[in-house]
């Protein structure tokens, strides 16, 4: 793409160099797509900017002067980026649980959070969650109501708090059947106090008997999590089998916790 653009330009191919890591900074900042239109409409874009600079500088024909493009380069012609990478949370906190989602462009990181308010007994979804996703947090909240004793809530007034979950981002329509472990623990969490931990992502429905089911989706997720700089996941038994097929090199740095419940 770099090479083509470059001649379609009226330049030598030597004229510009791309660094590797100037590449990635193009695909991660300025696009989020499954194919390369927009890579390679970035690039053209980049080569503009720095042919009007060499004109400018009268340096068009001068074959000693080569222009080399660093990730510097392309903030500065391209301007601020147009996607930015979502990244860990910074610090351990209660109700806030990190999912992972699979979506057209590969996998994503979800926070889903969780407050408690007076009220009487409802439960709050917001952040454009599809159908799956509300059932998903009704069963969660079925789950946790019926085994109070275990979660050491039997004395919480259930009927007089109200429950909201919400997951940020709320332009990005968001569905699908892996988010029911994450929101039972950030609501047990905000339940109990307790807090969840930064570093841990997770993905799973569950059933009203706390079962977490596989997903699917898996090598893009896993991909999401290590790009956040997440290093422990957890993910049903069943998805076992799954993962141990994915290729070597996507599961390095990563610590997978199976389980089969809740």
């Amino acid at each position: 793409l770099v090479t083509k653009q470059i001649e379609q330009n009226g330049l030598l191919k030597d004229k510009i160099t791309f660094s590797r890591n100037s590449i990635f900074a193009i695909i991660r900042g300025y696009t989020r797509e499954a194919g390369l239109r927009n890579v390679e409409r970035e690039i053209n874009k980049l080569i503009r900017k720095l042919v009007f600079q060499m004109v400018a500088n009268n340096e068009i024909d001068k074959t000693e002067v080569i222009y080399k493009v660093t990730p510097d380069t392309v903030s500065e012609h391209l301007g601020v980026e147009k996607v930015t990478e979502d990244t860990r949370l910074r610090r351990n906190q209660v109700g806030v649980a990190t999912g992972l989602a699979w979506t057209p462009v590969g996998g994503d990181i979800l926070f889903i959070e969780t407050s408690i308010m007076k009220g009487k007994g409802n439960l709050i979804l917001t952040g454009q969650l599809g159908d799956v996703m509300t059932e998903s947090a009704q069963a969660a909240l079925s789950y946790i109501r019926s085994n109070e004793k275990r979660y050491k809530l039997t004395e919480y007034p259930f009927d007089q708090r109200t429950l909201h979950i919400h997951i940020p981002e709320g332009a990005i329509p968001k569905d699908g059947p892996s988010a029911g472990i994450t929101m039972a623990t950030a609501m047990i969490s905000a339940l109990t106090n307790r807090k969840v931990k930064a570093a841990l992502a997770m993905t799973g429905e569950i059933t009203l008997r706390g079962d977490v089911l596989p997903v699917g989706g898996l090598k893009e997720k896993l991909l999401a999590a290590k790009q956040a700089r997440i290093k422990q996941i957890i993910a049903s038994e069943e998805n076992r089998k799954n993962i141990e097929d994915i290729e070597a090199s996507y599961l390095d740095g990563l610590t997978i916790h199976y389980v089969k419940t809740v």
